[in-house]
Parts: C-alpha cells; structure tokens; sequence
C-alpha cells in the first residue's frame, strides 16, 4: 500500500526517467559486446572473460573530459563528448601496449532527461566501437542540488590486456630511435580552461561565430572528439614494430614524452616537421601566450608520439597510412637525462 508523504521524486530524483533513461541506451550499450562479455545490463557488475594468454598483465586507466563539458552545455550538442571520455582512458592504456577490453562510464546529472543522456551514452558507444572495447557497465547518477539542470560529469574506466613481453613501459626505448608524430583531431580534451578564458571570456566569442581562421563554427572546433589511435597503432604494437608511445594530454609535448624516456635519453622534437592546426595558433595570438606554456597544455597537432628503431620507419609509415592516419617524422631520441628538447629551442 503507497503511503502519502514526501517522495524521492518531490527532492529531485525521478526514478521513472532514469529507467526510461536506461532502455533508452540499451542498444547502444549492446553495439560495443565483443568476445568476452558475459551476461547482459542489470547486473551489479559487468562480467569478461579473459580468454587466453602466456602473461597476461591487466592495464587499467581512469580519466574525465574536464571543462571541455561547457562546450557542451552551451551547445546543447551531446553526441559526441562520450568519444572523448573513452579516448583519453583508452589511448592512455594503449600507450603501455595494452588492447583495450572494456569500458565503464560514470555520468552525474543536475536533472534526468532520458533522451539526453542517450545521446551521451551514444558518444559513449561510439568511442568504444572506435577502439574495439565492450561498454559493459556504468553509473547514471541524478544529482539535484549539486549541478545545474543542464549539466552534468562524466568520466571513464578502462580496462586492457598486454603479453609481458609486448609491455611497452620506455625499457625499449634506446638513442638513436626516431620520434613519429600522429595528428590529433584538434584540441582533444585537454586545456578548456584556458580556452575558455581566452576565446569566450576575453574575446567574447560566440560558439556559433565562423572565424576565418577555422573551418566551421567555433564551437564545431571545441568540439572535435579527442583520436583514438587504438586501430592504428595495436597491429604495429603486436608486431614489435613500437618501442615506445606517448599520450600527448595534459603538460603537453613538454611533459608527456619524458614519461616513457629512460634516464639517459632525451628526446628531440623538430617544431618545423609538422603543421600546427590553426585554432592553437587563435589561441595563442588571442590570449598573447608563449611558445612554452602553448607546448605545456595542448598537443600542438600531435596527439600521439610513437618511437620506433630506424629500419623500420618506412613499414611503420606505410602501414599507418593505410589506417587514414596523418603521420610526421618528427624527431630522435639523442643521449640526455629523460628531458624533451627542441629544435628551434621554446
């Protein structure tokens, strides 16, 4: 028998739409199964089977989109950031030659609306078709009183399996090397807060804004999903052919690649193999930042490095450019102390 008093609904949290809400992604969810998953949605956890393996090692990494969101929100536009959420974790791990398995989302709303978080769930089932991995669970969470009605968080958990032998954690990585730089789609996902300030709050530009220095609308830039290299970059990891990759995110081309460099090596980055995407350069005119800190908070056009020993560099590139990769031969590993230097120097 119901009894009268408040409801769960009466503060804020409506039950019926977050049901809705989940048959809503349903089939999204179910186009990511891959072999290994077990069971279907419900369930307190999601089940894998690992399969076989020599020695297996279990590669796991967590990230967020950061302030990239309020692109989002002021958009209204919500299909794609679910992309970058399962890149950054899932380009994270691959760096460690790590295929990715699966994938859980954690997403926290001001209000549910069923048929947005659908569409974020869609991104969400994209990224991981993207890079072959089941989404095999997650939270919705409705969180009246802690965000706006029209916003929300979302972050990500990715889980892989890499042989111990095809480890790649910078013990390959020798003097001598070359540097090959993969083209990012953009920004990514990193340095929103800084370009938020500089083109929005600054500038006041509008989102909707065509500027002649990009293509498309501003906010269409912003919100270019972060590449995932997984695709292009797995066959050659299997095959030997990479010594060492690094994820360029947050810090940059000045403070990712030192994570994979042994002590006694530096890596030398040529700044003029490459061409930068236009909206850096907006935003570094615009905001009147240096030469360094642009190269210490975005990609500059290069969301992927990829060592490889010098005999192989022209399968690597013919291999890559099958996969529509966009591939620059951008530097060498040179004895150092595990520090990046440039040509011509920031």
């Amino acid at each position: 028998m119901r009894k009268e008093g408040i409801t769960y609904a009466d503060a804020g949290v409506n039950i019926s739409a977050g049901n809705q809400a989940v048959e809503l992604m349903k089939q999204h969810v179910k186009s990511t199964f891959r072999p290994g998953v077990l069971g279907d949605l419900g369930g307190f956890g999601g089940l894998f089977a690992l399969g076989q393996y020599r020695e297996p090692l279990l590669v796991a990494g967590t990230d967020g989109v950061g302030t990239k969101l309020k692109i989002a929100f002021n958009m209204d536009k919500h299909d794609t950031i679910g992309i970058d959420a399962v890149a950054m974790c899932v380009n994270d791990i691959l760096v460690q030659g790590a295929e990715p398995l699966f994938f859980l989302d954690y997403l926290a709303v001001g209000k549910m609306i069923p048929q947005r978080v659908e569409q974020i769930v869609a991104g969400v089932a994209a990224g991981c078709r993207q890079a072959g991995c089941a989404l095999i669970g997650g939270e919705t969470a409705e969180l009246p009183g802690f965000y706006k009605d029209n916003e929300y968080d979302l972050a990500g958990f990715a889980v892989g399996v890499v042989e111990r032998d095809k480890l790649l954690d910078g013990s390959k990585v020798k003097t001598g090397q070359v540097v090959l730089g993969l083209a990012s789609s953009g920004l990514h996902s990193n340095g929103f807060s800084l370009v938020r300030k500089v083109l929005l709050d600054n500038e006041g530009y509008d989102l909707s804004q065509e500027l002649p220095e990009l293509e498309g609308t501003l906010g269409e830039e912003l919100l270019k999903p972060t590449r995932i290299y997984v695709s292009s970059l797995l066959p050659l990891i299997n095959e030997g052919l990479i010594k060492g990759l690094s994820h360029i995110t947050g810090g940059g081309l000045i403070e990712n690649p030192p994570r994979i460099l042994p002590p006694e090596c530096n890596l030398k980055i040529y700044r003029d193999k490459w061409q930068i995407p236009s909206v850096f350069r907006l935003i570094q005119e615009k905001g009147k930042i240096s030469e360094f800190e642009m190269y210490r908070t975005f990609n500059m056009g290069l969301g992927m490095l990829a060592i490889v020993d010098p005999q192989d560099v022209d399968e690597v590139l013919a291999k890559l450019k099958t996969t529509e990769e966009n591939v620059y031969i951008v530097g060498e590993v040179i004895p150092g102390k595990g520090q990046v230097e440039f040509t011509p120097e920031l």
